[in-house]
């Protein structure tokens, strides 16, 4: 019942800004955190960033300094914005949602599809 959607992947040069978004949708529902997670080529999935509903935030030593989570508890939506692109950076981006689905009392981990983000000049 639950669906995160991804956007605003892309292509962007070394050294550029890209935004991404995730909306979580479906029935109601209550959300403790959301976060940021990415996967480059022949590599496991790694953590980027989190912030909790109350917005304390947590962020990966790689990326520290250069991205900044942002959420819209009114809109379940979560942002990414990624600054001083650089190469390492190219991965598909998840999003996570981790929260308790309507009717239930057993928080679980949701998962959007992924959005891909290219840095190259």
């Amino acid at each position: 019942q639950v669906q995160l959607v991804e956007s605003g992947g892309g292509l962007v040069q070394p050294g550029g800004s890209l935004r991404l978004s995730c909306a979580a949708s479906g029935s109601i529902f209550n959300i403790y955190a959301m976060g940021w997670y990415r996967q480059a080529p022949e590599k496991q999935r790694e953590f980027i960033a989190l912030i909790t509903s109350g917005g304390s935030t947590n962020y990966a030593d790689s990326v520290k300094g250069r991205f900044t989570i942002s959420r819209d508890n009114l809109k379940n939506t979560v942002y990414l914005q990624m600054n001083s692109l650089k190469p390492e950076d190219t991965a598909v981006y998840y999003c996570n949602a981790f929260g308790v689905v309507a009717g239930t009392d057993t928080p679980h981990h949701y998962w959007g599809q992924g959005t891909q983000v290219t840095v190259s000049s």
